[in-house]
């Protein structure tokens, strides 16, 4: 019994030239809000426009949440109408 090799469909390449990282669409925001947060002094917050966040603030919470749960950080949010805020939260 003969097996016929199928030609492939798709090119492949090494698997060390594979990114191993998702740059997903909110990564330049919370890279940014992050790198804001470890210059924050105790007692301050980062106040943000929410017409810069380039998405809604859930969504960009939901990302900065998936980020802090990752980096095993802190971190508390609270928004207005034309605000998120964000801040180091210390769990007790």
């Amino acid at each position: 019994m003969s097996a016929t090799r199928q030609v492939a469909h798709f090119k492949t390449v090494a698997q060390l030239d594979v990114p191993n990282s998702r740059n997903g669409k909110h990564k330049k925001i919370v890279t940014l809000i992050l790198r804001d947060l470890d210059q924050l002094k105790e007692g301050a917050a980062i106040k943000i426009p929410l017409a810069d966040l380039g998405d809604s603030k859930e969504n960009v919470r939901s990302a900065l949440n998936r980020a802090t749960r990752k980096s095993k950080r802190s971190v508390a949010t609270a928004t207005d109408d034309t605000f998120l805020y964000v801040w180091n939260s210390h769990k007790a």
